[in-house]
């Protein structure tokens, strides 16, 4: 009897070992803050070219870049479509990851489907998190859906599906067929059950219905902590679920700053108007550059171009609301508009920007001040047409950001006596002692402190 004691303590203390272990965990997976992931509130993301990104254009190849961009400060992985590519109406030799064939295949051309999961390990194993891009709003020309379920796509005045917008290798999905959303919802959770992905990136998830997200989101959720990114500014999409936006039109205003078309009093303007437009803790996510605007915008060598890049890529890694955005290459920084439907490697060699880059992905890192739910504040401190200064701040954290957004050297005096006194320059490494004493500040240049 004894004995039998010893091994009822022995199970239940076993038990008890695995229920708080468990507990813990399940506690760690699904850790919020406002709603959204908290991995990713001082996070980052870094956009994945797979087929432009080496020689190759593997998954394996690439895993060879891990490291690397671990220590960058690269925290979230985003891979372009990994999906297999439709031959019908293909562009190019090589065709649009956004032409995709099949939704729970792998595009052959990147490897296979343990590569993939063997990348996802690899990156997880360093601490980061994986994204995929997702392409729901429409399917490949010749998707097996289009014969296996007609009913699944809208029809043209022919009786055959549609094309989508004027992609002529694309078909437009019906979302009012509720076997349709089934479908794509059981396809999307098969990536994070049988792969372990973090979220998605949703491709034009703007011509979606808001029904599809409100129905589908809560579910990924609650398969794991995921991060959900709509490709879309529309209102609809933050509150149907999605954690975060894209920026187009404080993007759209950077471009004219830059071009000298406005001022740097015209981004106030545009968070003015978020104010009102978006739910109140909307993550952004903020670039100035992805895939489509590198290939087909030249960004960010043609609309931010030389010195012009450096103080809009400290904006959008310090901005309220933000989650920054790093394309592939840019911090080489790849100098051209990579080809989208043909092969185009990128030639890692220089990294002129990777100590950049790593500055700011280890401030945000570091200084909570620059979480994506923390407060901003402008400050005057020079002509408010050139020069934009802001203050980041969460507790005893606090970060100052001065932009001189113009061609043109300017004059600036730091008047605010809780900015003076010892601060730490982030780009110089070193304490420094600031006061109200008028200095100038070169075009197009940036400074950043710490408190």
């Amino acid at each position: 009897m004894k004995k039998i004691h010893i091994f009822l303590l022995l199970i239940l203390f076993t038990f008890s070992l695995v229920c708080c272990r468990t507990s813990k965990f399940s506690k760690a997976n699904k850790s919020q803050i406002n709603g959204h992931p908290d991995w990713i509130m001082q996070g980052n993301i870094y956009e994945v070219n797979v087929r432009q990104y080496t020689p190759e254009g593997t998954f394996n190849a690439f895993t060879k870049h891990l490291d690397r961009l671990k220590e960058m400060g690269v925290e979230t992985i985003w891979f372009m479509p990994i999906n297999p590519i439709s031959k019908l109406d293909r562009k190019g030799t090589l065709g649009s990851y956004y032409a995709v064939s099949d939704y729970t295949s792998i595009n052959p051309e990147f490897g296979t489907m343990d590569d993939f999961k063997n990348i996802v390990k690899a990156i997880h194993d360093r601490g980061m998190k994986v994204l995929i891009d997702w392409v729901p709003n429409h399917a490949g020309a010749d998707h097996r859906w289009i014969t296996e379920h007609p009913d699944f796509f809208v029809k043209d005045n022919s009786g055959k599906a549609a094309v989508a917008f004027d992609w002529a290798d694309t078909r437009q999905l019906d979302y009012k067929n509720p076997v349709l959303q089934d479908s794509m919802i059981a396809a999307m959770k098969f990536w994070i059950k049988d792969t372990n992905i973090d979220g998605f990136r949703c491709d034009v998830a703007w011509n979606v219905p808001a029904a599809f997200w409100s129905k589908s989101i809560p579910q990924f959720k609650k398969m794991k902590n995921v991060f959900m990114l709509a490709e879309g500014d529309s209102t609809y999409l933050a509150k149907s679920g999605f954690d975060a936006v894209y920026p187009w039109h404080m993007f759209k205003m950077m471009e004219k700053v830059a071009k000298g078309e406005k001022t740097a009093l015209a981004l106030d303007s545009i968070n003015k108007e978020n104010e009102t437009r978006y739910p109140e803790h909307t993550i952004q996510m903020y670039f100035t550059s992805n895939h489509d605007e590198n290939s087909w915008n030249h960004a960010d060598f043609g609309t931010f171009p030389g010195v012009v890049h450096a103080p809009f890529a400290v904006f959008t890694q310090t901005m309220k609301n933000s989650v920054p955005l790093i394309y592939s290459g840019q911090e080489e920084p790849v100098l051209r508009a990579l080809e989208f439907f043909e092969k185009d490697p990128i030639v890692f060699k220089n990294f002129q920007r990777e100590k950049f880059y790593k500055t700011l992905l280890d401030l945000r890192k570091r200084n909570a001040a620059l979480s994506a739910n923390t407060s901003f504040k402008k400050v005057f401190i020079g002509n408010e047409k050139a020069i934009y200064a802001y203050i980041r701040e969460n507790g005893s954290q606090k970060v100052l950001v001065i932009l001189n957004f113009s061609a043109s050297e300017q004059s600036i005096s730091i008047k605010d006596t809780s900015l003076t006194g010892k601060a730490f320059n982030v780009f110089e490494e070193k304490e420094v002692i600031l006061n109200a004493i008028e200095r100038k500040i070169k075009p197009w240049s940036y400074e950043v402190y710490e408190y």
